[in-house]
């Protein structure tokens, strides 16, 4: 245990002397932030031209929705902490003094989890602010709620699906070792493959769609503003299900290139 402690104080504090870190960061909350007022926004104007009395936003659904653009800015960070080693060669030395390959990935994982966790919280904070104060504005009728147990979820829930969606990242790197390779397959899994399964209109696709990474973790926030046109049909812990299981593949097809393949 003392070694995976050490490997992980390692691991943090490489994470946290780059400046990487901070501009991926930032990048997250500008886009989370953004893509949350654009929706939310949106979302405002349209119950505001349909008939009857509107019904309010709550100011943390864009933000919940707005995760689909920002989390690729939290998945650069997450690939950084394994591509950036291979492509140095600093990985040898990082193996020089965690031998056990599996220890390393571990810490690496375990560092990126609450890192990436709070990052989510903290850019859906200022998102949700930000969206609160937009939709306050008298050109959309003050049409914005602000319940704090529901805002509350909804920031954990975000804090959960990116960090999950950053380890994966990690496995998914690990197998790949170079930044190219991992942002492909990492795009793909999280939006070109499901996008390209809707398309084709077939059920079978749709139903494979909608089980992939994105959407598992669109219906485990419970997202109703999404590239589907509304709910995901099946439930929260079923979203997270599928998410924990996309991201154990990824974790376990890393670990099994890791130990097998020469740095």
């Amino acid at each position: 245990m003392s070694i995976l402690w050490q490997a992980v104080s390692a691991e943090w504090g490489k994470l946290w002397s780059v400046r990487s870190t901070w501009w991926c960061l930032a990048g997250a909350t500008a886009l989370m932030m953004l893509s949350a007022l654009t929706l939310g926004g949106a979302t405002a104007t349209e119950a505001l031209r349909g008939e009857g009395a509107p019904s309010p936003v709550v100011a943390s659904e864009p933000v919940v929705s707005a995760t689909s653009f920002a989390q690729f800015a939290l998945v650069a960070l997450a690939m950084l902490t394994i591509t950036s080693e291979y492509a140095s060669g600093a990985v040898r030395v990082t193996l020089q003094a965690i031998p056990v390959r599996g220890v390393m990935l571990a810490a690496k994982a375990l560092v990126v989890v609450p890192a990436m966790a709070a990052a989510g919280v903290l850019s859906g904070a200022v998102a949700t602010a930000a969206v609160y104060l937009l939709l306050s504005a008298d050109l959309f009728g003050g049409l914005v709620v602000l319940p704090p147990g529901e805002v509350v979820a909804d920031l954990l829930a975000v804090g959960v699906f990116f960090a999950l969606v950053s380890v994966m990242t990690v496995g998914v790197g690990t197998a790949m070792r170079s930044a190219a390779g991992t942002l492909t397959v990492v795009f793909m899994l999280l939006m070109g493959l499901p996008l390209l399964l809707l398309m084709t209109g077939s059920q079978a696709a749709l139903d494979a769609s909608l089980r992939m990474p994105l959407f598992a973790g669109l219906a485990f926030m419970g997202s109703t503003d999404n590239l589907t046109g509304g709910p995901i049909p099946y439930s929260a812990g079923e979203g997270l299900a599928w998410l924990l299981a996309w991201t154990a593949a990824a974790l376990v097809a890393g670990h099994a290139v890791l130990r097998r393949r020469d740095a």
